[in-house]
């Protein structure tokens, strides 16, 4: 789903090599068992509340009528 954001809200592209770069961080992980560094995880916190803020947004400005008032 990270691949579409450009298409689906207009996310710019370096925001989603962004987010793409942490989900094969957290899929590293998940695999090989290599530790994430709490630096790293702090960043991807940071990143998916804008991220949460950049939807948050769009949906306001282009399907209001999914929010929940």
């Amino acid at each position: 789903m990270i691949q579409t954001l450009d298409t689906t809200i207009g996310l710019p592209a370096e925001k989603v090599r962004v987010l793409d770069a942490f989900r094969r961080a957290r899929n590293l992980a998940d695999y090989e068992g290599d530790p994430i560094e709490e630096k790293a995880v702090a960043a991807c916190i940071g990143t998916a509340e804008t991220l949460l803020a950049d939807v948050r947004s769009w949906m306001k400005a282009h399907r209001s009528d999914l929010l929940t008032k």
